[in-house]
């Protein structure tokens, strides 16, 4: 059996957003057990804003990437990394990213609150954030430690995270 990739990326594709401390992380870490658990295979991708290095100093590949490789891949008995230099190549697009991303049933992405796909707001209005639903009309429903008045869209309990796990299954129409 080959584990080559074959590029047929993931069938289902949600996004978590919110502000910073609003619990997306947290939301995130315990939904991937729960629909693993359930069957499905999951697959994350987040965006950050910083410059970020997965690298160490003064390792071979570190010292790969600084002399100038386009990728360098690094694999070992139980996973594999593939590091891909920009240089001063523009960012990809989230479509470009999510189509180099294996065959998976569920692709849950953190970030990219300001691109077109389904997301699931995380808001808790003990910190005073606005909410991102009442701009975006790609978040399909907003998960909260507390009831908001006058917002249309489904509303989950933040602290349920079985029921989250319940409503994205439902919202993407899959089943195991």
């Amino acid at each position: 059996m080959s584990n080559t990739h074959q590029g047929q990326g993931p069938k289902h594709v949600i996004g978590i957003v919110g502000w910073s401390g609003s619990g997306k992380t947290t939301l995130f870490s315990e939904l991937i057990p729960i629909l693993t658990g359930r069957g499905f295979t999951v697959s994350t991708m987040k965006h950050t804003h910083h410059d970020f290095d997965m690298d160490q100093p003064g390792k071979d590949s570190y010292r790969h990437r600084e002399a100038g490789a386009q990728e360098v891949l690094l694999t070992s008995r139980k996973r594999w990394a593939l590091l891909h230099e920009l240089r001063d190549a523009p960012e990809y697009e989230i479509d470009e990213l999510i189509a180099k991303m294996a065959p998976v049933d569920i692709l849950l992405i953190e970030g990219f609150k300001s691109h077109q796909f389904p997301k699931i707001e995380v808001n808790r209005p003990s910190r005073g954030k606005k909410l991102l639903c009442q701009t975006d009309d790609s978040v399909v429903a907003l998960a909260t430690d507390e009831t908001i008045d006058g917002v249309s869209i489904p509303q989950l309990d933040l602290n349920n995270v079985e029921a989250v796990a319940d409503y994205i299954v439902s919202y993407l129409k899959i089943d195991n």
